[in-house]
């Protein structure tokens, strides 16, 4: 079951979360068990999901953004092993890609590809309220991530779950607040250095997006292994690239999108993961 735990040490040997209830894992994640999509969006009849569809209604849809200028084939870093993992595990039970900051309107495009069923090219209610999505980002990347979200809101396509990690604004973009066709949505931060992340995420409705929390994260005094980054960014970003290459923050990530499947299997029954 699903808990929280109200305690300070988010892992030992990792970042340590401060002033918030803190993740640690036991075999699932510890945040707040996730909601379902109630939406109504510009008089749109409301969508009430019962969970994510199986593989007979529609696969999952993965989408994450790198930070910076790195390549999204770039295997060094997290975000990109994150998706190889579920690809792995899942197998054709899930669409997973990655892209650079720069590219959503081309992530936007294939996601809108991968729902459209019949390929007609027009997206219908059916197959909209068929979208079960999942957006995670770190750095320009996790901007991306609400950026993203919103354009699907004004096409009235549900989003179960956005990850910011140590999110940091894009001019003209606002990713602190999230759209109301997120049904949940989760921050990491920490508030070191020159380039950190935003503290603090909000609903812009909280009757439809649940936010899982605000998790300030602190590596001061906590050595994280840095795999691909350069060593300019090392010296003048610390923390920001040692939250990105915590891998507690990602198993936390990974947790979650494991969550929708097991909310898949509990109502679509759908083909176990590939252990």
């Amino acid at each position: 079951m699903l808990q929280i735990l109200s305690v300070v040490a988010f892992n030992p040997t990792r970042g340590n979360a401060q002033g918030v209830p803190a993740l640690r894992s036991s075999g699932n994640t510890v945040l707040p068990a996730i909601a379902r999509p109630d939406l109504s969006i510009d008089g749109a009849a409301s969508i009430r999901a019962s969970g994510p569809a199986g593989p007979q209604t529609g696969r999952l849809i993965v989408i994450g953004f790198v930070g910076g200028f790195v390549k999204r084939d770039d295997a060094r870093h997290p975000e990109i092993q994150l998706a190889e993992g579920l690809r792995q595990r899942y197998g054709s039970n899930i669409y997973a890609q990655v892209y650079g900051n720069h590219n959503r309107e081309a992530a936007h495009r294939q996601i809108l590809h991968w729902l459209d069923a019949n390929g007609d090219g027009e997206l219908t209610p059916d197959e909209k309220r068929k979208a079960r999505i999942v957006l995670y980002g770190h750095s320009w990347g996790a901007s991306e991530t609400v950026a993203l979200a919103r354009e699907l809101s004004h096409r009235n396509i549900p989003v179960l779950l956005t990850i910011q990690v140590d999110s940091i604004g894009k001019p003209g973009q606002h990713d602190r607040v999230i759209p109301p066709n997120v049904a949940n949505a989760v921050n990491f931060y920490q508030p070191d250095g020159l380039f950190h992340g935003c503290s603090e995420i909000t609903a812009e409705n909280p009757r439809r997006t649940r936010i899982l929390g605000n998790f300030r994260m602190t590596y001061t005094d906590q050595p994280v292994r840095s795999g691909g980054s350069s060593w300019l960014a090392r010296l003048f970003m610390k923390s920001h690239i040692k939250i990105e290459d915590d891998p507690a923050i990602w198993q936390q990530a990974a947790d979650l999108i494991d969550e929708q499947f097991a909310q898949a299997a509990a109502t679509n029954g759908p083909q176990a993961p590939n252990d």
